[in-house]
C-alpha cells in the first residue's frame, strides 16, 4: 500500500503535480483578469503605515477579525509618533479580540519607535528596511511593497502556498520556493495583481479542506485530481453556493 500523504510527516510520499506550461499560466492570469481587473486586498487602512500595522496584526488571524479591531485603533492613532504615545497596554486594550495581541502589541509599538529613530515616522521602501522592523518578516514586507508602494512582490501566505502546490502553477517546498517560483513564471504584465488574485482564489474557489472545484476559473488548467463535485442538495439538484 502507498504511503499516505502527511504534511507533517516528510518520509510519506508526497506526490507533487505537473507544473503548468507557460502558455497554460499566461491563461490562468487571462482568466483571473477578465474576471476581475482590479483584485483588491480586503484589510482596511489609511496610509503606508496603518496598512504595515494591520498585515502585522493579521499573522494567524483573520482579516475581518483586523478590521474590527483597528476601525477604532486607527482612529486614535494613525501615525507611528500616535502609536509609540499610546504604548504596550494602549495598543492591547484595542487588539485584545486578535490572537496574540500581547506580542503583537510589543511588536506594533517596537516598529513606530524605529520608524520614528530611523525613518523620520516614514515606512520605507524596501524589503530590507521593513524586515529589520519587529513582527515584519518577507510576507509582511512584501504585502506593504505590493499594495501600497506598487511593487511587483508576491506575498506567500498559506492560500498561496497551497494554490501554488494544488494547481501545478508553482510548485515549491516551503514559501520562499513558491515565491520565487511564482516571480519567474508570472507573467510581466500579471505581477502586480498576482498576489492578489491568488490569495483571493485560495481564500474563497481553493479552499484547504475543500477545493470548490465546480466553480473554479481555471478547473480545467489546474492539475489537481480528483476535482470536487458540485454538492447536491437533498431531494436533487445543485446545492446552492456556500
Amino acid at each position: 500500500m502507498p504511503a499516505r500523504q502527511s504534511p507533517n510527516n516528510p518520509k510519506t510520499a508526497i506526490r507533487k503535480p505537473k507544473k503548468l506550461s507557460r502558455e497554460e499560466i499566461e491563461e490562468v492570469f487571462r482568466r483571473f483578469s477578465a474576471a476581475n481587473p482590479e483584485p483588491k486586498g480586503e484589510l482596511e487602512y489609511t496610509n503606508a503605515f496603518t496598512l504595515l500595522v494591520a498585515v502585522v496584526l493579521s499573522a494567524q488571524a483573520t482579516d475581518v477579525g483586523v478590521n474590527k479591531a483597528t476601525r477604532d485603533l486607527f482612529a486614535v492613532a494613525d501615525t507611528p509618533e500616535k502609536m509609540a504615545a499610546l504604548g504596550v497596554e494602549g495598543v492591547s486594550r484595542y487588539i485584545r479580540t486578535i490572537g496574540l495581541f500581547n506580542g503583537k502589541a510589543k511588536n506594533v509599538v517596537a516598529l513606530s519607535e524605529l520608524l520614528i529613530e530611523r525613518h523620520g515616522g516614514e515606512v520605507p521602501t524596501t524589503r530590507e528596511e521593513l524586515e529589520a522592523l519587529p513582527g515584519v518578516g518577507r510576507k509582511t514586507a512584501n504585502v506593504v511593497l505590493n499594495i501600497f508602494f506598487g511593487q511587483p512582490t508576491i506575498a506567500v501566505d498559506t492560500h498561496l502556498f497551497r494554490v501554488g502546490n494544488r494547481t501545478g502553477l508553482a510548485p515549491g517546498a516551503n514559501p520562499l520556493k513558491v515565491e520565487l517560483a511564482l516571480m519567474k513564471a508570472v507573467p510581466g504584465w500579471a505581477m502586480l495583481h498576482a498576489h492578489h488574485w491568488l490569495i483571493l482564489h485560495g481564500r474563497y474557489v481553493c479552499k484547504a479542506r475543500v477545493p470548490e472545484c465546480w466553480r473554479c476559473l481555471i478547473a480545467d488548467i489546474c492539475r489537481h485530481e480528483p476535482k470536487t463535485p458540485a454538492p447536491v442538495a437533498k431531494g436533487g439538484g445543485l446545492a446552492p453556493p456556500r
